[in-house]
């Protein structure tokens, strides 16, 4: 016996365990999760040769699954030229990016009228996407960790600095309670919380002081919008049913997005526009 073949002589011997297929199927399953694991706490030397081998790992797969469309759209194009006559890579041949337009054989001015009208729906798309999406305030002023947050040293000796204060108002929902002292890693103060703002309807030109639902978005940051802190730019939802507003099915709009156009911690109160 050749050595350390052991152990394909005793599977010979003696067959493999009765749950080796249920084993196996297991743990393939587990095997994303360790390498999702790994993928984040390995560091240094050993997560630069980790993420190096699955990058390749992940290009391998990606050059595997690229020739296997390549050659099921060959074989299309083979059985469409064998229909036709020819070999299936002769002119009437598309590229991969075309396959799903509808074909058109016209040439000179009707095939450029029909370039023409998809250049033109696509910009309108684009178009109509921009204005969903547009705001009052596309761009805003970035702000720093040390301007928004205050550090608040704790311990008996002071040695400890993981607590922060927020500086810039917030807004916290109805039900909110406080963690115990010991836990409570940010502290939003309650003489900076904000409960209403004045809205502004930019049709009407009317401005209502609603209450507000919550926090949409903050540019600044994700954690920032988490926090629920009250910047110039930060999208909220309030309540718009003291305004009257219904849908074209005749129900009363409830909530409504708006955007902050003032600094609140400078101004003292929020002032925003309604998103129509």
């Amino acid at each position: 016996m050749p050595q350390n073949d052991y152990i394909e002589q005793h599977i010979k011997n003696h067959g493999r365990r009765l749950d080796h297929e249920e084993r196996l199927r297991k743990r393939e399953a587990r095997e994303a999760h360790k390498n999702s694991k790994n993928a984040q706490n390995l560091t240094g030397w050993k997560g630069k040769q980790y993420s190096s081998k699955r990058y390749k790992e992940k290009v391998e797969l990606k050059k595997k699954i690229k020739a296997y469309e390549e050659n099921l759209i060959r074989k299309k194009n083979k059985g469409k030229g064998d229909d036709n006559g020819d070999n299936g890579l002769g002119d009437d041949a598309l590229p991969t990016y075309l396959l799903d337009r509808k074909q058109n054989n016209t040439k000179g001015k009707d095939s450029d009228s029909l370039a023409k009208a998809i250049s033109s729906s696509i910009k309108q798309k684009r178009l109509e996407k921009t204005v969903k999406y547009s705001v009052p305030l596309p761009k805003v002023k970035g702000i720093s960790e040390e301007e928004m947050f205050k550090v608040i040293k704790t311990g008996s000796k002071k040695s400890k600095s993981w607590k922060r204060m927020i500086t810039k108002h917030t807004f916290v929902g109805e039900n909110f309670t406080r963690k115990p002292v010991k836990l409570e890693r940010f502290i939003r103060p309650s003489a900076l919380r904000q409960k209403k703002a004045n809205v502004t309807h930019p049709e009407l030109k009317v401005t209502v002081q609603l209450p507000i639902l919550s926090v949409k978005k903050n540019p600044q940051s994700s954690m920032y919008t988490s926090l629920g802190i009250l910047t110039k730019g930060t999208i909220i939802e309030v309540n718009v049913s003291e305004m009257g507003m219904v849908t074209s099915s005749g129900k009363v709009v409830w909530g409504k997005y708006a955007q902050i156009t003032n600094e609140p911690d400078r101004d003292g109160c929020v002032n925003a526009v309604l998103l129509v």
